[in-house]
């Protein structure tokens, strides 16, 4: 599979059917939602964008081979739905969407998120007050829509992080973001031949986009709602083989490690604190189960329990603004059950980071201890056999 260059060309195989619109001429928005099997969530994502004090813009959704009811419940409103060839994933349905937008700025939302009647004037009126702005995006906002403890924590802290992070963007975020159409095509959309599925895609182009001096802005008021319901499976699944080790290549690929987002200085401590903590307790355990030797110095334990005690005080304090956060928003309780889950997150990334970085640097010392000779051959074969 390749990645269309020209965004305006529709790939073979792509079908689209498109309601009555309502008569516009040269839209300024164009929303793009990429759907695949979404007849849980659509429906909510539409009627919110038909609720919109915001009149100047086209709906497309890109149904990504939906096996669900997500045709039937699009072809209810009043937007243009476009059947891709084969399933793409969000990043490839994205940039196949944009073949069909008629607008100079497209406004990229998930099927589970729901935009508030203000969001896209919010958009527009950026776009206009800063004409060397190339991108924006926005954050979930602090009621989503599922009220259990793990959606309630995920969102929250999702919501936390973008409210705290710097205004002047180093990446992007394609939940609810937006970007000149232009300057989108120009660095190659999002790179759906690497991300095949619901990955960091959105990362991957804000790095580019800034790479070639793009200016992306965080807008704090920009906030929608997400319908997503989190259990600790899939919280963690999604961490790791969505999140941390493709955050981990990308950042041992570009050399560049920002601190934004959820990679502060703040962050990067806490997550050697949990991994200092971890392997104490592993090693205490490992004693108190005679299969490591104990130290015969005397008040041992209580020096080691004292050090734990330090640990636990630091991650408490380097963390406070985000635990009082949660108690500010759903009490003490809740914030203190969200302790143990954010070490936990620290843990699983930061042992992604390290397992990777190790095997990356491992690699990179194997290759500069191969014979140069050894890769001219290897050269001469391949032109050879050309």
């Amino acid at each position: 599979m390749v990645a269309y260059d020209n965004f305006a060309e529709i790939p073979p195989g792509a079908t689209t059917m498109a309601a009555p619109l309502e008569s516009r001429v040269s839209p300024k928005l164009t929303v793009i939602v990429p759907v695949f099997n979404g007849e849980m969530h659509i429906a909510h994502c539409l009627e919110g964008l038909r609720l919109s004090e915001y009149s100047s813009f086209e709906v497309i959704v890109v149904d990504d081979c939906s096996t669900d009811h997500t045709e039937l419940i699009v072809e209810r409103y009043p937007v243009r739905r476009v059947r891709t060839p084969r399933t793409l994933g969000p990043a490839g349905a994205r940039n196949m969407g944009i073949g069909y937008a008629e607008a100079s700025i497209v406004v990229f939302v998930d099927a589970d998120v729901v935009l508030p009647s203000n969001a896209l004037g919010i958009i527009a009126r950026e776009f206009d007050r800063d004409p060397q702005m190339a991108a924006i995006f926005g954050s979930y906002d602090e009621e989503p829509a599922s009220d259990d403890f793990c959606s309630q924590y995920k969102n929250l802290m999702h919501s936390y992080v973008h409210q705290k992070s710097n205004v002047r963007a180093t990446t992007f975020w394609a939940g609810c973001g937006a970007v000149r159409k232009e300057t989108f095509v120009r660095v190659g959309g999002f790179d759906f031949n690497r991300y095949r599925k619901p990955s960091i895609e959105d990362i991957e182009l804000g790095y580019r986009l800034v790479r070639s001096g793009q200016h992306i802005q965080l807008n704090k008021q920009l906030q929608v709602k997400h319908l997503k319901k989190w259990t600790i499976r899939n919280m963690i699944q999604t961490d790791i083989f969505c999140r941390a080790i493709p955050w981990t290549k990308l950042i041992l690929e570009t050399r560049k490690l920002p601190r934004d987002l959820n990679l502060t200085s703040g962050a990067r401590l806490s997550t050697g604190l949990v991994g200092v903590l971890s392997m104490g307790w592993v090693i205490l355990f490992l004693q108190t189960a005679n299969v490591l030797p104990t130290l015969t110095v005397p008040h041992t334990f209580l020096a080691e329990l004292t050090v734990v005690a330090c640990i636990v005080a630091a991650l408490v304090a380097l963390n406070w603004d985000v635990y009082s956060y949660f108690a500010k928003k759903r009490g003490w309780w809740f914030a203190a059950r969200v302790v143990p889950v954010h070490w936990l997150y620290y843990l699983y990334s930061g042992g992604v980071f390290v397992v990777y970085g190790s095997a990356h640097m491992l690699r990179l010392l194997v290759l500069s201890m191969l014979p140069a000779r050894r890769g001219s051959r290897g050269t001469f074969r391949k032109s050879r056999s050309r």
